[in-house]
């Protein structure tokens, strides 16, 4: 098989749905044979069906470290390495200051902040030399919005490991980039947001429209291929200019 990703080994966390299922479709179609994980088995078989023969999928819940063992036990068995980690599994809700509870601060950061650490430490050990991981944050690391504020702090924490692992990395050659959307349709978009907010959001945006995980899975094999051999430590925001102004 051709392509940019072609004898390579990728995993998309969170890749049933969304942005991940966005990702793990450009990668396939790249010629990476994908892992994807996610929580839902029926979510993870439609997934593997739309991706074909070179996709397995992977049930698990990355904020469950035991899950993630069995996760990357399997990949190693199935696999041997690792060349490409998209820690994309996230969640968000909405909570005003004032009204925050535990319940809501626990389940972002379990996700979104913990769950994404030891997806990236524990795929160590299968991470080849010259590897890329690519996370996914949010333009809502630089910006606020209200009744966001713990997802966005969830966010900005992305952004910070990313600068920091990068030095932890020196001299394995792995690379760590931020991939950041800004409004995206995906099936979470639309529960949380009414036809009017959508047309505000669009408003908002420069290049007039809200984009799709095609837009992020094509910035994400930018990210994971030799294209972006010398980049390492970025946000790359794929927002349609939301976040620059």
């Amino acid at each position: 098989m051709t392509g940019k990703l072609a004898g390579k080994v990728a995993v998309v966390t969170g890749g049933s749905a969304g942005i991940g299922l966005g990702i793990a479709e450009h990668f396939a179609e790249e010629g990476a044979r994908v892992f994807i994980t996610g929580r839902h088995q029926s979510e993870l078989d439609k997934a593997v069906t739309a991706l074909g023969g070179n996709a397995a999928a992977l049930q698990g819940d990355t904020a469950n470290l035991a899950d993630l063992d069995r996760i990357y036990a399997t990949v190693k068995t199935q696999a041997g390495q690792i060349d490409v980690l998209a820690a994309n599994a996230g969640v968000y809700e909405f909570a005003a200051l004032g009204e925050i509870t535990e319940e809501h601060f626990d389940r972002t950061f379990n996700t979104n902040v913990r769950g994404l650490l030891f997806a990236v430490q524990k795929a160590l050990p299968l991470l080849r030399k010259g590897s890329s991981v690519i996370l996914t944050g949010s333009m809502v690391s630089i910006k606020g919005f209200p009744s966001c504020s713990v997802y966005n702090a969830s966010k900005a924490a992305i952004r910070s490991f990313a600068r920091g692992w990068i030095v932890d990395l020196k001299g394995r050659e792995i690379r760590v980039n931020v991939l950041s959307p800004g409004y995206t349709a995906t099936p979470g978009l639309s529960h949380f947001m009414t036809d009017e907010q959508k047309a505000e959001a669009i408003a908002s945006v420069p290049l007039g429209r809200i984009g799709t995980p095609d837009d992020l899975g094509k910035a994400a094999v930018f990210l994971a291929s030799d294209d972006s051999a010398y980049v390492n430590g970025i946000e790359l925001f794929v927002d349609g200019g939301a976040a620059q102004i």
